[in-house]
């Protein structure tokens, strides 16, 4: 009979600890995989960028990644020395060697993209169809006879990159030549007001030199002078107050006596 009570302790403490351990195996395992499916699921590093790094440090490789990612750059898609532009005629359906052509043809023309306010990276992409477009809201550069033009290399590009409709030969020979003659268009004009920029800053510069030497021509007797006689006449104003605050004062003193 004693034995029971002892059978009974010992076995209430072979559950508790059987229990604890089931629990921290259960948590460990857990704890695991909620950390296994985090690091699966995020997109950058396991370890924070510059851990254990001083703060300059860590923040210029912030500013490198930044720089990174604004990088953009689409390679030649089809060499000078392809064989597939040799064997076109061989082969069935070429279309998208004209694609590929037709985006290519970017790069080869002469569009002055850093004198318009563009960059020479925008050959491709978003970039240039946002610069066409500003091209053809700038009034000022383009007639309303040119904006065809635009429309047509427009046209031309998007069926060549992301329509679905067929882009054979003579779809890329109307867009080449379009592009060809956008691109004389563009430099030409902008050739011609480069010597109104120019004639315009140099006005500028005359007008700058000229004023500093008319200011340093004037004798330093002369900057004196205006010097004192403009301090005195901004004192003038003040001393004129105190005197008629003092006035008043003394009028409602003397009429109270």
């Amino acid at each position: 009979m004693r034995s029971d009570p002892l059978l009974s302790s010992v076995n209430v403490v072979l559950v508790m600890a059987y229990g604890s351990l089931v629990f921290v195996l259960l948590f460990i395992f857990v704890k695991r995989q909620i950390v296994r499916f985090a690091m699966k699921s995020r997109r950058g590093p396991h370890v924070p960028l510059g851990h254990n790094a001083p703060k300059e440090l860590r923040q210029e490789i912030e500013a490198k990644l930044c720089q990174v990612q604004k990088i953009h750059f689409e390679p030649r898609l089809l060499s000078l020395d392809d064989d597939r532009l040799k064997h076109r005629e061989q082969s069935g359906s070429h279309n998208f060697l004209y694609r590929m052509k037709a985006l290519d043809a970017i790069r080869d023309t002469d569009l002055p993209f850093r004198e318009l306010g563009g960059t020479p990276t925008a050959v491709t992409g978003k970039r240039l169809r946002t610069w066409l477009l500003q091209l053809r809201k700038s009034q000022c550069m383009f007639q309303n006879s040119l904006s065809s033009l635009i429309d047509t290399v427009l046209d031309g590009y998007n069926k060549a990159r992301y329509g679905a409709e067929a882009f054979g030969e003579a779809e890329f020979l109307k867009y080449q030549e379009a592009l060809t003659e956008l691109a004389s268009v563009v430099k030409s004009r902008s050739n011609s007001s480069t010597p109104s920029q120019n004639h315009h800053s140099a006005a500028k510069d005359l007008i700058g030199t000229s004023e500093p030497m008319s200011s340093s021509s004037s004798s330093p007797t002369q900057t004196t002078y205006l010097t004192s006689s403009m301090q005195q006449r901004s004192k003038r104003p003040r001393h004129f107050l105190e005197l008629k605050n003092f006035k008043d004062n003394y009028n409602t003193l003397d009429s109270l006596f």
